[in-house]
């Protein structure tokens, strides 16, 4: 999967739970990458964040803390 992908789809989940109300954004997209995202794709999303995030929503960029690091390969 592209960066281009990745950030597409990790921005739509955000825009997803901005809409929710009462709801910690940082936290809801973290728990949904962790719960349905493979490891291959948290880790090169983690390595866009690590990059400076270029074009995430400040919700991804934030959950970066709480999305759970793949083990080395």
């Amino acid at each position: 999967m592209t960066y281009e992908k990745l950030i597409r789809v990790a921005n739509q989940i955000a825009g997803f739970f901005a809409t929710q109300p009462n709801e910690d954004q940082c936290a809801a997209v973290a728990t949904h990458i962790n719960d349905f995202w493979e490891p291959r794709m948290r880790a090169q999303l983690l390595a866009h964040i690590a990059d400076g995030g270029a074009d995430l929503h400040p919700a991804v960029i934030g959950a970066a803390g709480l999305i759970r690091r793949p083990a080395p390969v």
